[in-house]
């Protein structure tokens, strides 16, 4: 799995590229934890290169969002492409997290 990190506006923005499946879920998982932990305000994770979610890696935003909260960041996705509005929508995440259509919108929140 890749991945980009790069701060902007105060915030930081993670882009991880590939599957989250059993294969990258440990590490998908200690890294967005880690991020979280160390993120002072926003955490956007970008989800535009992400092809596909397994329920480990939708497990892995429900920890990094605690680590965020217990650390004073907020976890915001943004950029979900097809596939992942439909796992979003389908396990409600959606309606857990604040999910935004581009990274301004994420930042703006």
């Amino acid at each position: 799995m890749d991945w980009q990190i790069e701060d902007r506006d105060g915030a930081r923005i993670v882009t991880p590229a590939g599957r989250v499946d059993e294969a990258t879920a440990t590490e998908f998982t200690e890294l967005l934890i880690a991020e979280a932990g160390a993120a002072r305000g926003k955490l956007v994770l970008d989800l535009s290169g992400i092809a596909y979610m397994s329920s480990r890696g939708l497990r892995a935003l429900t920890l990094a969002q605690r680590e965020g909260t217990r650390a004073g960041s907020t976890l915001l996705l943004a950029r979900p492409n097809e596939t992942m509005r439909e796992i979003l929508a389908i396990s409600r995440y959606d309606m857990i997290f604040k999910v935004a259509a581009t990274i301004d919108e994420a930042l703006s929140a």
